[in-house]
C-alpha cells in the first residue's frame, strides 16, 4: 500500500527559541519511504538527531516568530495484518534488553497500578489472546470523545472516565499489557482512515519475538500505519516540543492511499 501524506503546520514564538519537531515517517524494512521533502520558513538552526528506540529521526529547529513547515512523502508500507490472539508471550527472562524499558510504568502509563484488574478481568488469557482481548475491550467500553482529555491526561484518568482520543486509547492499551508483563509503547503514526485526520496514535506490543502495531480505537488496521516513532508514552513522541510560549496558528495532516 502507497500512502501519500501531507503535512502543514503555523506556530507563532514569543521568542527566539529550540523547537524539536518529529513529523518524518521512518524508513523501515515494512514501511519504505519512496520519496520526502520537508521545508520550514527562515530558521537560523536545523539539524537531525536520532529518535527512541532507533526508529526515526527528530529534527532540531532553533526559529523566531513565525514558523511554518510543510512536509511531503510517499511511504510504500508492506506489513501483513496478523492474527494477534495467535502470537505467544515471550518469557521475561528471553526478552532482548532494548523491551525491558517498556515493561515499566511510565509518565502517562502507570502500569503499577492495574495488576489487581487485569488479573481480574483477562487472568484466563495470555500472551496475544490476552492483548486482543484488551483491545477489544477499550473499543467497546471507552468514548471517543474529542475536547475529552488534555496534555496531563494519564490512562488512569481515561480508565476512570471511559473516553478520550486516540493517545488516551494507546495509553491505556500500553498500560494494561505492560500490567500483563507484556512490552509495550507508544506510537505516533499516519493513517488513511484516521477520522478527523490527524496525526494518530496507537500501542506496538511486543508478541512473538517481534513488535505489532494495535489501535485499540478501531480506525487503522497494522497494514495502512506508517511510524513516525515511538517513545515509552506521548510524552516521547510529540510531534512538537516547543521550549518556550508559542501560539497555534494552523494546522492540516491529510494521509490518503493512492490511487
Amino acid at each position: 500500500m502507497i500512502l501519500k501524506i501531507n503535512v502543514k503546520l503555523h506556530y507563532r514564538l514569543s521568542a527566539p527559541m529550540d523547537l524539536l519537531l518529529q513529523i518524518e515517517a521512518a524508513d523501515l524494512a515494512d514501511q519504505r519511504v519512496r520519496s520526502a521533502e520537508i521545508w520550514t520558513s527562515d530558521v537560523a538552526h536545523f539539524s537531525r538527531v536520532t529518535a527512541d528506540d532507533g526508529i526515526g529521526e527528530r529534527i532540531w529547529i532553533r526559529a523566531e516568530g513565525d514558523f511554518s513547515c510543510t512536509y511531503l512523502a510517499e511511504i510504500a508500507v508492506d506489513r501483513p495484518i496478523l492474527d494477534i490472539s495467535a502470537l505467544p508471550q515471550t518469557p521475561l527472562h528471553l526478552l532482548p534488553g532494548e523491551t525491558i524499558k517498556h515493561l515499566m510504568p511510565s509518565r502517562y502509563c502507570p502500569s503499577d497500578e492495574f495488576q489487581a484488574f487485569v488479573d481480574a478481568e483477562f487472568g484466563n488469557l495470555a500472551g496475544g489472546a490476552r492483548i486482543a482481548a484488551m483491545r477489544d475491550w477499550i473499543e467497546s467500553a471507552f468514548s471517543y470523545v474529542p475536547g475529552s482529555s488534555h496534555a496531563q491526561t494519564t490512562a488512569l484518568d481515561s480508565f476512570v472516565q471511559r473516553q478520550g482520543v486516540c493517545r488516551d486509547f494507546a495509553h491505556v492499551l500500553v498500560t494494561l499489557a505492560r500490567a500483563s508483563s507484556i512490552p509495550a509503547r507508544f506510537a505516533s503514526v499516519y493513517a488513511p482512515d484516521v477520522t478527523p485526520q490527524d496525526f494518530h496514535a496507537v500501542a506496538e506490543v511486543y508478541l512473538g519475538g517481534s513488535w505489532h502495531l494495535i489501535d485499540p480505537t478501531g480506525m487503522a488496521d497494522a497494514n495502512t500505519m506508517a511510524r513516525i516513532g515511538v517513545g515509552s508514552d506521548a510524552s516521547g513522541v510529540a510531534f512538537l516540543t516547543a521550549f518556550g510560549s508559542i501560539e497555534f496558528v494552523n494546522q492540516s495532516v491529510s494521509v490518503t492511499r493512492q490511487a
